[in-house]
């Protein structure tokens, strides 16, 4: 069974390959109703760890849970190893992502729509990932989803994967004098926008930009205060039970909201409160217009002068959980005319995509980028000197069949090499990265033969770094895997000695 599995902050979705056709999975919640999601939720039941519906039942009771645990995976801290706390223990972030993705799993095969699909049967997935993740976010959710029991067959950046969910949709819109799609993507935990070249089935991301930290959550968070504000209180001085409870209050009524509304009611505390929704969209602008600032990049070449979307744009695509706000549909149609358009099935549109990808007799191809750049701080001058080069561009065009790769080659100078690899999203006018940067650690690499004859036993940092005159043909080489990985292979030609990392696993 192939199927788009797209892993949201705060609702996981999928959708199935059926005959050209990509319908929603739907799945039982715990009173027996029907939904088109799963909750991104992890609960203790006793000393059991739960997930998705049960779990939010749980959560609703006190239990110890945590919620868009996703967010976890943005933290630049993040490894294999980090732990996070529920309740009196400690859990591994990797081993509850992949916990909850086996959930998702077997909730597929024995508690969905979906005719029960037989244990050997493997569960074929096109995995979605934000367009700005960096290679450890990268590697880890490529990592639980294995682990997890599916077979992935490609992993494709969210609002590509919504660009091909527009073009199936709405492919009369799309023209010889109109091939261009801006895709907004808000979902619960993250924001990324991306300009698509559309041309029949053939898709190319011409530009991309996103921010981690910025989703339909935190509009939650906005309404929430609100609503304790009325109740002459803050959250944080309700205790953590009823504060996740006025925050999913704050949800479920955000959620209720259509272009009539005028008024919102809230429990803070158990005691109902009303919040005025002119005075909730006022509060939530500040966010709204950062998503704009997120796009200016990609939407100044797209204006036609009277902040309108240029001819040749079909669209600009509004998908995500996060953007059902009716604020923000009219907010974007404000600033770029009545080419806006919102999925109907804004929250299951990236799975759509996905599954559409997912389906070899659809022809959906794509050529994204590599939206975040990657370079090395070199020492130089013996230790005396820093420098940063870089490596891989975020404009680098990659595949999702294939890798991409890019050499170099030089003489080493000095007896060991210190490469401290970062990853970032611009550079400065002097090519210093700037942005979010983002460090991966360092590789050491002994370009005396006698260094690397002696293997660990003699750390390389106890050793003096010092000039050579005559040092070994080095080469570098950076590959771009299909999942969007940065893996650093660096060779001494003389030798043949080597070293391979990939920038998902290096720790500091």
């Amino acid at each position: 069974m192939r199927l788009g599995v797209d892993f949201g902050t705060t609702r996981t979705t999928v959708a199935q390959v059926d005959r050209g056709n990509y319908p929603v999975v739907a799945f039982d919640d715990d009173n027996g109703d029907v939904q088109e999601y799963i909750p991104s939720v992890a609960a203790l039941d006793g000393d059991r760890l739960v997930y998705g519906f049960r779990a939010l039942h749980l959560a609703l009771e006190g239990a110890p849970h945590l919620r868009s645990f996703k967010r976890l995976l943005a933290d630049p801290e993040v490894t294999p190893a980090t732990t996070v706390r529920l309740g009196n223990r400690d859990i591994g972030v990797l081993r509850m992502i992949t916990g909850f993705l086996a959930h998702v799993a077997q909730s597929v095969r024995t508690g969905s729509s979906v005719s029960e699909v037989p244990a050997q049967e493997p569960l074929e997935a096109v995995i979605g990932i934000p367009a700005h993740a960096y290679s450890a976010q990268r590697f880890l959710t490529l990592e639980a989803f294995r682990d997890a029991g599916f077979e992935v067959l490609a992993m494709v950046n969210e609002p590509s994967a919504a660009g091909f969910e527009y073009t199936h949709r709405h492919g009369a819109t799309i023209n010889t004098r109109r091939r261009r799609v801006l895709v907004y993507d808000l979902g619960g935990g993250t924001f990324d926008v991306s300009l698509v070249s559309v041309d029949g089935t053939s898709h190319e991301v011409l530009g991309s930009r996103g921010n981690n930290l910025l989703g339909g959550d935190d509009f939650d968070e906005v309404l929430a205060r609100l609503a304790a504000a009325q109740a002459r209180t803050s959250p944080a001085d309700l205790g953590e039970v009823a504060r996740q409870s006025l925050v999913d209050s704050a949800r479920s009524a955000k959620e209720s909201l259509n272009p009539r509304s005028h008024w919102l009611t809230l429990e803070v505390a158990g005691e109902p409160v009303t919040v005025d929704v002119a005075h909730y969209y006022e509060a939530v602008e500040p966010l709204i217009a950062s998503t704009v600032t997120t796009m200016e990049p990609l939407t100044q070449r797209l204006d036609d002068g009277t902040h309108g979307l240029a001819a040749d744009v079909a669209g600009l695509y509004v998908v995500g959980g996060g953007s059902e706000l009716p604020a923000i549909t009219r907010q974007l149609r404000l600033r770029f005319g009545r080419r806006v358009h919102r999925s109907p099935h804004s929250a299951a549109s990236t799975a759509i995509g996905l599954a559409i990808a997912a389906d070899p007799d659809a022809g959906y191809t794509l050529r994204d980028q590599l939206s975040r750049g990657v370079g090395v701080f070199r020492e130089r001058e013996s230790g005396a000197v820093v420098s940063f080069d870089t490596l891989l561009s975020p404009e680098l065009r990659v595949s999702t069949s294939q890798a991409v790769s890019v050499s170099r080659t030089y003489r080493a100078a000095h007896n060991i090499g210190w490469f401290r690899f970062v990853e970032y999203t611009t550079t400065d006018d002097e090519g210093v990265p700037r942005g979010d940067v983002l460090p991966y650690g360092e590789i050491a690499f002994p370009f005396d033969p006698l260094l690397q004859g002696l293997g660990s036993s003699v750390p390389l940092a106890d050793v003096e770094v010092r000039r050579t005159e005559d040092g070994p043909m080095v080469r570098e080489r950076y590959t771009v895997d299909p999942h969007g990985i940065v893996e650093v292979s660096i060779t001494d030609l003389g030798t043949g000695y080597s070293l391979t990392r990939s920038l998902g696993e290096l720790q500091d």
